[in-house]
């Protein structure tokens, strides 16, 4: 069956699909987007991921482009027109279709909305999780609003780009103090020998994760404690545990960084049991 997307309104061809050329989001990457992962059958926590989606648009002054509403009754649909049952469904809104100008388009401009859906190997992610991840440092050179998920992503595609090239699969942006933020589609987090949770605090240069926030949840159940603070590349690499997370990795181990092992060089038990505890913590909402 081929692929649906939905675009302004209406439900087409995933090949056919395409927005006008002067959409600002292609112009400028005037926009905002969130990603929901799709599991047995379910959307995980959608109603966190359009809080956040309303934040972003918020930020940046842009409208809902449909009725808040409504818009899970799109997703939902464009989940099953793909018979998805385990991948992910992708919502973008961006400013909407007007005259190249920086500044702000008419009012009354409509915001353009797509929403697409694809399917995933829920075997293949349990497979990547039972060897872990290699991840890469690189310097922060992104702008200072990542609290807003826009689709201005080039620094984040050049980073992981560079982490592919060095065989690993994420890249993980530090200040120039040192200090690990996030990765390049990820929040980066660390576990102490005494079995503390650290991860950076979210209310300023990194993204606040909805899989970090619902992590918290699943924490709380497994009676960890968890510290938000910053760590340091060194802090990380002698740490008992490393893993990220985010939509499509839930929580993912890391065994190595910038080619150093982490601990004994394989996943740790307590990224293993927060993966497994997951599903049965975050909010599903049926497809």
């Amino acid at each position: 069956m081929p692929r649906i997307a939905y675009v302004n309104g209406r439900y087409v061809a995933h090949a056919e699909a395409s927005v006008h050329i002067e959409d600002r989001g292609y112009q400028f990457a005037d926009g905002v987007y969130e990603v929901c992962e799709v599991a047995r059958g379910f959307i995980v926590d959608m109603p966190r991921h359009l809080a956040r989606l309303n934040r972003s648009l918020t930020e940046l002054s842009i409208d809902w482009p449909i009725t808040r509403g409504v818009l899970p009754l799109v997703m939902g649909e464009v989940v099953r027109r793909n018979h998805v049952v385990d991948g992910l469904v992708y919502v973008q809104v961006t400013r909407g279709v007007a005259s190249r100008e920086f500044f702000f388009p008419p009012a009354g401009t409509k915001p353009s909305l797509v929403v697409t859906a694809k399917k995933a190997d829920p075997a293949a992610a349990a497979k990547r999780a039972e060897s872990g991840i290699r991840v890469i440092t690189v310097p922060e050179n992104r702008w200072d609003r990542v609290d807003i998920k826009s689709v201005g992503l080039l620094p984040n595609v050049l980073a992981k780009q560079k982490a592919k090239e060095a065989g690993a699969q994420e890249a993980w942006f530090v200040d120039v103090d040192g200090t690990v933020k996030e990765g390049g589609s990820s929040n980066a987090w660390i576990i102490t020998r005494d079995g503390v949770l650290v991860t950076r605090p979210a209310e300023h240069g990194i993204l606040r994760g909805i899989t970090r926030t619902t992590l918290f949840d699943v924490a709380a159940k497994l009676g960890l404690k968890i510290e938000e603070r910053g760590f340091s590349v060194a802090e990380a690499k002698a740490a008992r545990e490393v893993f990220i997370s985010s939509a499509t990795t839930i929580a993912m181990p890391v065994v190595a960084i910038d080619g150093a092992p982490v601990a004994n060089g394989h996943p740790g038990s307590i990224t293993v049991s927060l993966r497994r505890a997951f599903f049965d913590v975050a909010e599903k909402s049926p497809a």
